[in-house]
C-alpha cells in the first residue's frame, strides 16, 4: 500500500518514517463508520430492486442490512429487518438461509436480553426447520432451559467481548426483576420444536355418547424433554376445564427423569394424549370447536412458556409439507401397534352434536294418490321400544318447509276431519302434544291433508320426546326425534267434457239465439279409487235459461276407475247482441266423495266452469210437429212452425221437393209474407210408400231480404228422415186371443 504526501518537507527516503506515516493513515481509517455507509447503499439498492419488483435480491440485500446493524451493534433494527425476512424464507421452505438469519437474531435477543425473543428463537433453532447440528441444538436448549430456570443463558458464540460483558449484566438485571414470567407464543406464525394436531374420533357424537378426540404431540429437539400442562379450548368454554393434563414438576427436571410421566415427549416419537367429556344437551345441533391448544414449558409459577397453536394444530410449515406428503409415493415403514405415522394424522377440529338415536318406530299408511280438494286420510302410528317411560310425546306434520310456495298456499292440514279446511288451516301442524309412551305402547293419529292443487308434495312427519338416560355415571335428559317423510301426489279425481249439440245431437260451433239446444256434460272417473257422485247441480249464468227444470242425473252414481257418468240439460240463450268472445254458460257443480272413506269425511264440491258459448241472432226459425214414426200406407201429419226473428216483414218462398218413399199433399210452392214476431204454419199430409229409415221431402226456404239463409241451416232445426214402420196384418178376436 503506498500514499502520496503533499508535504514536501517531508523525506521520501527514509523508509522508517513513511511506515510510521501508513500507520497513522490507518489510524485515522478507523474512526471513519463504514457501517453508516454500507447501510446507506444497501437502503438505496433495496429501494432499486423493490421498485422493479425483485423479491429474492430485496431479502437477500435485508438480511445483509440486518447483519450490518448487527455489526454496527444497533440491534434493534437488526432485529426488525431480520424478522421481516424470515416470514418469506419460512414461506418458500429456504430452512438453510432461514437457520442463518435465526442466528443471528438470536444473538441480536442474546444481547439486548430480550426474554420473548430469545426463547421464540430458541425454540425454532431446536425445530424441524433448523439445519443446525446436534451439538449446537443441545447448546441452544440448555441454554432456553436455563432462562426457564430463571438463569442466565450462556453467551452466544462469536458475539463482541465487550457486547457479551454488557448482555450478562441486562440478565442479571432481568433476574433480579420481578415482572411477567409467562410468555404466550402462537406458533401459527413459525416453527417450533415440537408439533401438534387436533382430531376427533367422528365427524359427530350423539349426546348421550362421551365425546372423544386425541392431541398428537412430536417433538424434534435432540434430547428428550418434559412439559408441565396440556390444555384444550373449545368456541364454548365450559368444556375447557375438562380437557386439560397436568403434571407437577420443578423446572430442574424439565430434562431429567424422562422416562417416566406422563407429560415426557421423547424426538421423533409420537405421542398421543386422550381427552373425552360429556356433552351439553342444549348443544344438540351444535359444532363443537377447538380454537387452541396450549401446551407449558416450565412452571406457572416460576417462568414458562405457552405454545400456542390456533385450532387443530399447524405451524408455518405444516401446509407445505402436508402437500408434500399427499403428493409422495414413498412408502412408509411399519410401526408398532400403539405408533402411527405422522403424516398420516389428518386434523379435524371440529365435530357436531347431534341428538340420541331414537328408538322408536313411526308407519304412516294411506291410499294414494290425493285426489283434488278431498280430505286425505294419513294414519301416524307411534310405537315406543325403548326401556323405560317416554314423556312430554309431540308430532310435528304438514308439508315438508323448503318447498314451493305456491304449494304452501294450496295445502292445509288438520286434525278434524269432520270439517272441511279452509285457508285459515296451516300447511304444516307443530308440536301436537301426544302425551307419554310405556315400553311397546303405541298410539294412532289420525291427519287430514287438503291439496288444492295437483303434483307432487313431500309431506313430514317428526315426532320428539323426552327420555332419561345415565352417561358417565351422569344423569341427563334427551331431546330424541324421528321423522319420516312421504311424497304424495294429488290427480284430478275425474275429467270433465262438456259441449253443446242440437237437439237432432249434432255438433254445434255456435247456437242461436231463442233456439233451444243441448248442454251435455261427461264424468270420466280417473280415480284409482271408486267415486260415489252425491249430486250435480247446474248453475245458469243470467244469459241462459232452462228449457225443463234442471235436476240431477247422476245422483249416488257409483263410478269405477274409467267408467263415464254423462248428464243432458236443454237450454235457451235469449237474443244478447253481438257479444265478444261468447257467452257465459254458468257453473256445473259436482258433489262428491270416495266410495271407501268414513261416513263423517264431509262431502267434496268440485266446481266446473263450462264455456262460452257464441251466440248468433237467424232471421226465421223453423221447427216442425210430427209423430215419432210413421206406418206404411197411413197418413202422416207435417206441421212446419216459421217464426220471423227479425223486426222486418220476411218475404219467404217455400218449396218442397218431392221424395221417392213418400207422397204429399199441400203446397208444393208458395211465397208468403211473415209480420215481425210472428209465426206462420205450414201443414201437410204426407204419405210413406216404404218401410225403413227414409228421408223425408225437403223443405226449401228463400229468404228475399237474406240471401244468406240457406237450406243447410234450415236442416239443423227440422227433420230431414223419419222411421217407417211396415203395414201391420188385421187380426180377428180369435187370433188376437190365441196370441
Amino acid at each position: 500500500m503506498g500514499c502520496v504526501l503533499s508535504y514536501t518537507g517531508f523525506d521520501l527516503s527514509d523508509p522508517e518514517k513513511e511506515k510510521v506515516g501508513i500507520l497513522a493513515i490507518q489510524l485515522k481509517e478507523r474512526s471513519v463508520v463504514h457501517s453508516e455507509v454500507i447501510i446507506t447503499l444497501l437502503s438505496n439498492a433495496v429501494a432499486q430492486f423493490k421498485k422493479y419488483k425483485c423479491p429474492r435480491m430485496k431479502s437477500h440485500l435485508m438480511v445483509q442490512m440486518g447483519e450490518e446493524y448487527y455489526y454496527a451493534k444497533d440491534y434493534t433494527k437488526a432485529l426488525k429487518l431480520l424478522d421481516y425476512v424470515m416470514c418469506d424464507y419460512r414461506s418458500e421452505g429456504w430452512w438453510t438461509l432461514l437457520t442463518s438469519v435465526l442466528t443471528t437474531a438470536l444473538k441480536c435477543s442474546y444481547l439486548m436480553a430480550q426474554l420473548k425473543d430469545y426463547i421464540t428463537y430458541s425454540l425454532e433453532l431446536l425445530g424441524r426447520a433448523s439445519t443446525l447440528k446436534d451439538d449446537q441444538k443441545s447448546r441452544i436448549e440448555k441454554n432456553l432451559i436455563n432462562v426457564l430456570m430463571n438463569e442466565s443463558p450462556d453467551p452466544e458464540p462469536d458475539c463482541d467481548i465487550l457486547a457479551v460483558k454488557t448482555a450478562q449484566k441486562l440478565w442479571a438485571d432481568r433476574i433480579s426483576l420481578a415482572g411477567s414470567n409467562v410468555f404466550t407464543i402462537g406458533v401459527q406464525d413459525f416453527v417450533p420444536f415440537v408439533q401438534c394436531k387436533a382430531k376427533f374420533h367422528a365427524p359427530s357424537f350423539h349426546v348421550d355418547v362421551p365425546v372423544q378426540f386425541d392431541i398428537y404431540l412430536k417433538p424434534d429437539c435432540p434430547h428428550p424433554i418434559r412439559f408441565s400442562k396440556l390444555c384444550v379450548s373449545f368456541n364454548n368454554q365450559e368444556y375447557n376445564q375438562f380437557c386439560v393434563i397436568q403434571e407437577a414438576s420443578k423446572a430442574s427436571e424439565v430434562l431429567e427423569n424422562l422416562t417416566q410421566g406422563k407429560m415426557c415427549l421423547v424426538p421423533g416419537k409420537t405421542r398421543k394424549f386422550l381427552f373425552k367429556f360429556v356433552a351439553k344437551t342444549e348443544d344438540v345441533g351444535k359444532k363443537i370447536e377447538i380454537t387452541s391448544v396450549d401446551l407449558v414449558l416450565g412452571q406457572e409459577t416460576g417462568r414458562c412458556v405457552v405454545l400456542n397453536w390456533q385450532g387443530g394444530g399447524g405451524d408455518a410449515a405444516s401446509s407445505q409439507e402436508a402437500l408434500q406428503a399427499s403428493r409422495s409415493f414413498k412408502r412408509r415403514p411399519k410401526l408398532p401397534n400403539n405408533e402411527v405415522h405422522w403424516d398420516s394424522i389428518i386434523i379435524q377440529a371440529s365435530t357436531m352434536i347431534i341428538s340420541r338415536v331414537p328408538n322408536i318406530s313411526v308407519h304412516l299408511r294411506h291410499d294414494p294418490p290425493a285426489l283434488t280438494n278431498e280430505m286425505y286420510c294419513l294414519v301416524v302410528t307411534v310405537q315406543s321400544h325403548e326401556k323405560t317411560q317416554i314423556r312430554d310425546v309431540k308430532l310435528t306434520a304438514g308439508l315438508k318447509p323448503g318447498q314451493d310456495a305456491n304449494l304452501t298456499q294450496k295445502t292445509q292440514v288438520t286434525l278434524h276431519g269432520a270439517e272441511l279446511c279452509d285457508e285459515s288451516c296451516p300447511a304444516l301442524l307443530t308440536d301436537i302434544p301426544v302425551g307419554d309412551l310405556n315400553p311397546g305402547e303405541q298410539l294412532e293419529k289420525m291427519l287430514y291433508v287438503r291439496c288444492g292443487t295437483v303434483g307432487s308434495r313431500m309431506f313430514l312427519v317428526y315426532v320428539s320426546y323426552l327420555i332419561n338416560t345415565t352417561i358417565e355415571e351422569k344423569e341427563i335428559v334427551c331431546k330424541c326425534h324421528k321423522d319420516e317423510t312421504v311424497t304424495i301426489e294429488t290427480i284430478f279425481p275425474f275429467d270433465v267434457a262438456v259441449k253443446f249439440v242440437s237437439t237432432k245431437f249434432e255438433h254445434l260451433e255456435r247456437v242461436y239465439a231463442d233456439i233451444p239446444f243441448l248442454l251435455m256434460t261427461d264424468l270420466l272417473s280417473a280415480s284409482p279409487w271408486a267415486l260415489t257422485i252425491i249430486s250435480s247441480e247446474l248453475q245458469l249464468a243470467p244469459s241462459m235459461t232452462p228449457v225443463d227444470q234442471l235436476e240431477s242425473q247422476v245422483d249416488k252414481v257409483v263410478l269405477q276407475t274409467g267408467e263415464s257418468a254423462s248428464e243432458c240439460f236443454c237450454l235457451r240463450c235469449p237474443s244478447v247482441g253481438n257479444v265478444e268472445g261468447g257467452v257465459a254458460t254458468g257453473h256445473y257443480v259436482i258433489s262428491w266423495k270416495r266410495t271407501s272413506t268414513i261416513e263423517n269425511i264431509p262431502v267434496i264440491t268440485t266446481v266446473i266452469t263450462l264455456p262460452h258459448v257464441i251466440v248468433e241472432n237467424i232471421p226465421l226459425h223453423v221447427n216442425a210437429d210430427l209423430p215419432s214414426f210413421g206406418r206404411v200406407r197411413e197418413s202422416l201429419p207435417v206441421k212446419y212452425h216459421l217464426q220471423n226473428k227479425t223486426n222486418l216483414v220476411q218475404d219467404v218462398e217455400i218449396s218442397v221437393e218431392p221424395s221417392d218413399a213418400f207422397m204429399f199433399s199441400g203446397l208444393k210452392q208458395i211465397r208468403l209474407r211473415i209480420l215481425p214476431g210472428t209465426e206462420q204454419e205450414m201443414l201437410y199430409n204426407f204419405y210413406p210408400l216404404m218401410a225403413g229409415y227414409q228421408q223425408l221431402p225437403s223443405l226449401n226456404i228463400t229468404l228475399l231480404r237474406f240471401p244468406n239463409f240457406t237450406n243447410q241451416l234450415l236442416r239443423r232445426f227440422i227433420p230431414t228422415s223419419i222411421f217407417v214402420k211396415p203395414q201391420g196384418r188385421l187380426m180377428d178376436d180369435t187370433s188376437i186371443a190365441a196370441a
